[in-house]
Parts: structure tokens; sequence; C-alpha cells
């Protein structure tokens, strides 16, 4: 048997740090080896347990979990779990965890709900985070950081000389755990007067997609703002899908154009990167240029698989660079991708499009 998953659990509440020790103690493949109630304990027990995984409150006393990220991320870099507010401040603190090194995040109000089926649902996810943060490579803690700030400078492969034989109209773009991170290292790379718009589903809660929209759109040289119903899709401008939301591609009388709704039931990502990509499929054709970045599970594949049989192109994002591999690695195996590309990569080979 693989030796069980080390975590560390920082929170300055005692319910929530038994609630999420209760929630850890489920797994067999999992071990709680401490506890930290503020940002310095969890530094200190940082350096001295060398957990494989750290959950971390954002809101502490005497060190803010945010500034707890930044000097364990300098010391000794390891995968941390955080823990947000649903409010639009919880997200611009996430997106600040993020930027200093965080790899995913949980909403905090799934750890607090009382009704049975909700507990479970929160745990079951909690133990899915967990295990995927865990099973992602270390390396990847450093380069993310650095991705975040800076433009891409490693040579793009010489496979990438053509972007694609065909014309192209648009790029849709699909991600979940680690997309936020990525995504941002992606569109950054891409020149102010990019010749194509750019659609985006990220699986985000619906008080952060916004946010994150906002501070994209203030790091990148394209235009970037979460998608309000009937948006125009336009060259060089990028639209975030709202979390909560489903969004989708649609063909009007006289341009292109996002159509906003609410999830069916029964849809479990929203927003739907197989929704997304289906759409745009059937109204671009063989236009478009499809993404599948970093995330856990296979939303992306049916998407793809359209994207594909209306004979537009498909990048994935390679193994070794992803968080997790999962949503990339669907449609690789299902022989859907015409590249499988590195993330330091991808934007500057998307910055090779022209018209």
């Amino acid at each position: 048997m693989d030796a069980k998953l080390r975590v560390l659990i920082v929170d300055d509440s005692a319910f929530f740090r038994n609630r999420i020790s209760a929630a850890l103690a489920q797994a067999d493949d999992i071990e709680v080896v401490g506890f930290a109630g503020n940002g310095k304990e969890a530094i200190d027990s940082a350096r001295k347990l060398r957990p494989d995984v750290i959950t971390m409150d954002v809101e502490m006393p005497v060190v803010d979990g945010i500034s707890a990220v930044r000097k364990i991320m300098a010391e000794a870099p390891t995968r941390i779990l955080m823990f947000s507010a649903l409010t639009k401040e919880g997200a611009r603190e996430t997106l600040d965890a993020l930027d200093a090194g965080a790899m995913d995040f949980l909403p905090k109000e799934r750890k607090t709900t009382g009704r049975g089926r909700s507990v479970e649902e929160a745990n079951r996810q909690l133990l899915e985070r967990v295990r995927a943060v865990g099973q992602s490579r270390l390396s990847l803690l450093r380069g993310a950081v650095r991705g975040y700030r800076s433009q891409v400078s490693r040579t793009v492969s010489s496979q990438a000389d053509v972007v694609s034989d065909k014309h192209l109209e648009l790029v849709a773009i699909g991600a979940s755990t680690g997309g936020p991170v990525a995504l941002r290292q992606v569109l950054s790379a891409l020149p102010r007067h990019f010749p194509l718009p750019v659609v985006v589903a990220v699986h985000m809660p619906g008080s952060f997609t916004r946010a994150y929209a906002e501070r994209l759109d203030a790091v990148c040289a394209i235009n970037i703002k979460q998608a309000v119903d009937r948006d125009l899709l336009m060259p060089g401008h990028c639209l975030i899908a709202p979390g909560g939301k489903q969004m989708r591609v649609d063909r009007g009388p006289s341009n292109y154009q996002v159509r906003i709704s609410e999830p069916l039931s029964g849809q479990i990502y929203h927003p739907s990167v197989d929704l997304l990509l289906s759409s745009a499929a059937v109204s671009y054709k063989d236009r478009v240029l499809g993404l599948v970045l970093t995330g856990m599970g296979a939303d992306g594949l049916e998407g793809a698989r359209k994207l594909k049989q209306a004979g537009s192109d498909l990048w994935s994002q390679d193994e070794r660079s992803c968080v997790v591999y999962g949503m990339p690695q669907s449609v690789e195996k299902a022989g859907l991708s015409d590249r499988v590309l590195a993330l330091d990569e991808i934007g500057p080979l998307l910055a090779r499009i022209s018209h």
C-alpha cells in the first residue's frame, strides 16, 4: 500500500479543525499529522512536520492565511488547499492566496452546512480535493508562482511553427482544479490586438468569477470580463463564464454572442466545459481552437468530441505541467488532442495566431 497523504489542518476555529479532521478520518489513505490555529503556527508546523498537504483558512489571527502561504512557499514549498468565504472579499483573498502559491480552494460555507446530504457531499469534495492536490507535482509550485507574475520566456517547441492549417475564428478554453493559475499564464501571453475572441469556462463559485475576471483584465493585454447574456464575441476580448451559470456560444442574425442561462437539473458542472465547447462546435463548425487545461474529472470530453466531429482543432495540457491531469487526460486518451503541450508553450503558441 502506498504511504498515506499527511495533512496539516490550519484554522483558528477548533470547531472547523475538528470538522475537517473528522471528514479526513473517513479515508484510509489520508492521515492528519497536526493542527494549527493561526498563520504563525502554520508556518512553524509546516517547517517541522513537512506535510504533503496543508488545508489553510484565509482569515486568522497573528498571521493571516495569505501571509502564511507566502512564507511557507518561500521556506518549505508545500501543496496548499485554501478555505475561503463565498463573498466578494473572500474571492479577492482566495485569488491572493493562489497568487502566493496555493494550489486550489474550497468555499468555507461547505464546512458549516447542517443538512445530512450536504455534509456528505462536502466531505466527499474535500477528500477529492485533498487527494488531487496531494498527488500533484510539488515541482509545479514555484513555477506556478513565477508564471503568475511574469511573461513566459520559454522558447516554443519546433512543432509550433504552424498554429493551425484552418481558418480560426474562436478560441474556447475549459479548466478546473489548477485552472485559475494556468489560465492566467495562457492569457497573459496574448498580445493586445489578438485577432480572435476567447471564451472560457473554469469551475469557480459564482461569487468568485467576477473578481477573477477583473484581476485578469488588470494584468493581461487583451480585454477580459465576466460574461453577461448577449455579450458579443469580438477579437481581442475574452469572456469568462459566470460561476453557477451556463454559458454557450450562439450565432445571431448578424454576429456571434454568448447566452447565459441557469443550470438545468442534473448538470454537475456550471459552468460546463462540455456545454461551452459543444455550442462552439455548432456555431463555428471547423473554425474553433479548443483548449482543455488542468482539472479534475472529465468535463470537456464530450465537448471536445463535438469539436473534433465538426472539424475543429483541440489542444490539451500535458501531464507534467498540470496540477490535476484528469480533464486533459480524458481527451488525450480518447484520441481527440491534436497537440499535447506544456503550459508554458500554450500562450506563446496562441500568440502566433494572425489574420
